[in-house]
């Protein structure tokens, strides 16, 4: 973006010193915040439609009609897909992913496993009409051990570990 100095040297040269500080994308936003009952003075300190939108004088209408929807088998919350608001999509997507981490040690604990690991990763993207980051969604990653004692295989394993590690931590210094 050009500096105001660069500008006013441009129109100075072609003798319009008076529209230095005008800028043509002005009227644009203007008309737009006037379609939508707002203030044409809002306006004036915008450059763009996709600024003023980025500081929400004007509604992004991609953002407006966001849905987030639940793509697991769980029964989990947004099964159907459901709009929420940007303000309040980390803390939704938050609550859902903790809803998955909380199913996991559900599970786990019906089968007599143990969770290992837990852990949730939560998506962010840029809006490609405003230009703001939002919440775009979730990934929750689980790891239970569940313990299989009749299994003979497991029984074997365990006995050529059993040799395997016997003596490894021997401690000369004793």
């Amino acid at each position: 973006m050009l500096g105001v100095n660069s500008i006013g040297a441009g129109y100075a040269a072609y003798g319009n010193l008076n529209s230095v500080y005008t800028n043509p994308g002005t009227e644009k936003v203007a008309e737009a915040i006037k379609a939508e009952g707002g203030n044409e003075a809002k306006a004036a300190g915008f450059t763009s439609e996709k600024a003023a939108k980025r500081a929400g004088v004007i509604e992004c209408e991609t953002c407006a009609s966001r849905k987030y929807q639940d793509g697991s088998d769980e029964e989990v919350s947004f099964k159907s897909a459901q709009h929420v608001s940007p303000q309040a999509a980390a803390a939704r997507v938050r609550g859902h992913e903790q809803e998955h981490v909380s199913n996991a040690y559900d599970k786990a604990k019906e089968a007599g496993g143990k969770v290992l690991n837990a852990s949730v990763a939560i998506h962010t993207s840029i809006c490609p009409e405003c230009g703001r980051t939002y919440v775009s969604g979730g990934t929750t990653t689980t790891q239970i051990k569940y313990p299989n004692e009749d299994n003979p295989y497991q029984k074997n394993r365990k006995a050529a570990d059993a040799g395997a590690l016997a003596g490894m931590n021997f401690n000369v210094g004793v």
